[in-house]
């Protein structure tokens, strides 16, 4: 079990570093400017990076907020579970965050989402609907890039198709993300 365990770990470390630390930068940038401007900023994802979105959410509405003393206007558009089910019933499971974003988004605002293939039919229909409607967009995908990485305004890559440790890198870039604000 050790060798695995080591492996396990020499590939987690492998996608840890292949974290492109200036695009994170760029994405710190549209953060703050969503912030400075008072824009609204909205993260989603399914599986694994819905409990992304909503630890993002929590550690940049709360702590990132408590330490610039102005707040985030951030959501997590997979926390309203009436709402998912209720667009997915009605409509399509493919509808349920390009239906919050209409309710929601003004152009200016901000889209993130995070997605181990890039290619989630939601997660795609969202970002095209942003993007369609004045949103800037920024992707965390896996090493298959999917349609995501061609659609996105912003995309970082992790070099890895393994979903925990994609998972694992999108979260360290999340809290990257927060401690920028609340470390600086």
């Amino acid at each position: 079990m050790q060798t695995y365990f080591n492996q396990y770990l020499s590939h987690h470390q492998a996608a840890i570093d292949s974290i492109p630390v200036d695009q994170v930068e760029r994405i710190v940038n549209l953060l703050k400017t969503c912030w400075e401007e008072d824009r609204q900023l909205f993260v989603f994802g399914n599986g694994g990076s819905a409990a992304n979105a909503s630890h993002f959410i929590t550690d940049l509405g709360k702590g990132a907020s408590d330490k610039l003393g102005k707040r985030f206007r951030c959501l997590s558009l997979n926390d309203n579970t009436a709402w998912l089910t209720a667009l997915g019933n009605d409509y399509s499971y493919d509808d349920v965050f390009a239906g919050q974003l209409q309710n929601y988004a003004q152009p200016g605002d901000l889209v993130l989402t995070m997605s181990v293939s890039g290619s989630s039919p939601n997660l795609v229909k969202a970002v095209q609907w942003a993007n369609d409607h004045g949103l800037t967009s920024v992707a965390l995908v896996g090493g298959k890039r999917g349609k995501l990485a061609d659609l996105a305004h912003e995309v970082i890559v992790i070099d890895s198709e393994h979903y925990g440790r994609v998972e694992d890198a999108h979260m360290t870039i999340c809290h990257m993300l927060c401690y920028a604000f609340m470390e600086n």
